[in-house]
């Protein structure tokens, strides 16, 4: 995928911070280190909605349901 060029504005201390770790090759670039930095928070966002939309199902009905099409099949399965 190609990349795309932007410009921010980012806070001086932040920006020292960063300065440190590509001076430490910990990331071969500003670009690098904030571009993993922007991906991680945005998976990490992801990751929270998918708790917080989990958090709203009544697992009670989720069972009854998993259990649903078990019932009827349940005749068919041959004995062990």
């Amino acid at each position: 995928m190609r990349s795309k060029k932007i410009a921010i504005t980012i806070d001086p201390d932040v920006l020292a911070k960063l300065d440190r770790l590509v001076g430490d090759e910990r990331f071969p670039s500003r670009s690098s280190a904030i571009q993993e930095a922007v991906a991680e928070k945005l998976s990490r966002m992801d990751r929270n909605r998918l708790a917080r939309e989990c958090a709203k199902l009544d697992p009670k009905f989720e069972q009854e349901l998993a259990e649903e099409g078990l019932a009827a099949d349940f005749k068919a399965w041959p004995d062990y």
